[in-house]
């Protein structure tokens, strides 16, 4: 067994689409990225490709006749071995969580780990595999908001202000499992056709949330007088309006920016589904709806205030890409 077939068995690229859930569940409740928030990363990486090694355990007579080049069904790796995998990574995630966020992580970590497996072992077949994945992804967005250290606010208040990156997320999610029961078979029109109006909706609601809330932001400055916030404060003060004025519109621009790419990428690959729904249209539109996550979590963190990071992660996305054409996400 070589390290390329455990990296083709837990689909290594696609964990690239994790880091920015958590990110943007931070950015939105105010969290800076520290030592906790990459530890909070690395327990969802953990528990990500877990579910993918767990997964091919669960699937392994399925993958014998479907897709017999993957790693299980192939030989490559011995079957109590993905679920080795799946059990020491499992762990791994839980251990991160509370070495890195205490209680408040682990409490966001264990039904997470949960909804990991209830889903490969027994939801993924029937109509609530679609909400567990969906759930699966909202909490790691709330994970991230609901990091732990000093200047951390009330639990409640993290998750509020999270609420709709993690929505967002979640709909997203929904609209890659309903396409990825179609991957071999091909799908009815009809469901590339209403994934696809989903995503424009959540491409939709993520530019104007961010509209709203800057027009927001701004009256309540005006009203209550706020103090500037860094590195705003750090002008002048007959510079301070402008320097504003200008983070503003780049925190809109990245945001609408990461939101066009979102559609560009995910949006045209189910046009293609729409246009013709066979099975290799259909796993390619859930391929680019894995990596096409990236973009709308850049989306999300801008919105959430950190523009900066934001369009790191949109320079992750082609790498990502890149990697994908070596090993599926699939």
């Amino acid at each position: 067994m070589r390290l390329t077939d455990l990296a083709q068995l837990v689909r290594a690229p696609a964990a690239l689409s994790v880091p920015g859930d958590v990110i943007a569940g931070a950015a939105a409740a105010g969290r800076p990225l520290g030592a906790r928030t990459f530890g909070v990363i690395g327990s969802s990486v953990c528990l990500y490709w877990a579910g993918m090694a767990l997964n091919d355990y669960a699937d392994a007579a399925v993958d014998a006749v479907e897709r017999p080049e993957r790693p299980v069904p192939s030989g490559r790796v011995p079957r109590r071995t993905a679920l080795a995998v799946a059990g020491g990574l499992t762990a791994a995630g839980l251990g991160l969580a509370a070495v890195a966020g205490g209680r408040r992580s682990v409490s966001v970590a264990l039904p997470l780990a949960g909804l990991v497996w209830a889903y490969d072992l027994k939801l993924k077949s029937t109509p609530a595999g679609a909400a567990a994945m969906a759930g699966a992804r909202t909490l790691d967005v709330l994970a991230g908001a609901l990091v732990s250290g000093p200047g951390a606010g009330a639990a409640g208040q993290a998750v509020r202000r999270a609420a709709v990156p993690a929505a967002l997320v979640g709909a997203h999610t929904g609209t890659l499992m309903a396409l990825s029961r179609h991957e071999i078979g091909g799908a009815p029109v009809r469901v590339p056709a209403a994934t696809l109006a989903v995503s424009t909706a959540t491409a939709l609601a993520t530019g104007v949330s961010v509209t709203r809330k800057a027009a927001g932001s701004a009256a309540t400055g005006r009203r209550a007088g706020a103090a500037p916030s860094w590195p705003v404060a750090q002008f002048p003060a007959p510079l301070r309006g402008v320097a504003a004025s200008r983070a503003e519109k780049f925190r809109t621009a990245v945001t609408f920016a990461g939101a066009l790419a979102y559609l560009g990428t995910y949006g045209t690959a189910q046009v293609r589904a729409v246009q013709e729904p066979s099975g290799e249209n259909v796993r390619r539109a859930v391929g680019a709806g894995i990596l096409g996550l990236l973009p709308l979590q850049a989306a999300l963190t801008a919105r959430g205030g950190a523009p900066a990071v934001a369009a790191v992660l949109g320079v992750v996305h082609p790498l990502a890409r890149r990697l994908a054409r070596r090993i599926s996400p699939t």
